[in-house]
């Protein structure tokens, strides 16, 4: 069963590795970013991670912030889990320049609304 109490630390976990991506990424061209094959998979590893943190959310919290596209977020992680050997690394990077920062963003406000929450 999933834990009110442990959504909080499951938003930490998608700032953490959105933060992880961003360091990996540098100023690495997108070219840059597929060819370095190590860079490349950390980047993965850590969409896999905030895919399943996104899942592990309880319901009630991705209900009461709709505008957040969860959904797609997981299924990111279960195309790249399951599909692992049809994943475009051009969508991957499109993820990161386009995507990344909204949800990084979004995620430290719903950071912040918890800790009001908890404050009052």
């Amino acid at each position: 069963m999933r834990e009110p109490a442990k959504d909080k630390g499951r938003l930490e976990h998608i700032i953490e590795s959105i933060n992880n991506i961003f360091e990996f990424v540098g100023n690495k061209t997108s070219a840059q970013i597929i060819e370095d094959k190590m860079c490349y998979y950390a980047i993965v590893y850590h969409l896999v991670i905030i895919g399943e943190a996104a899942n592990m959310l309880t319901a009630d919290f991705r209900e009461a912030h709709p505008l957040t596209p969860w959904r797609e977020i997981i299924a990111m992680r279960n195309f790249i889990v399951h599909g692992y050997n049809m994943v475009d690394k051009n969508e991957v990077v499109s993820v990161i320049e386009n995507d990344l920062v909204i949800l990084k963003n979004d995620i430290q406000s719903y950071i912040d609304e918890i800790n009001t929450e908890n404050n009052n």
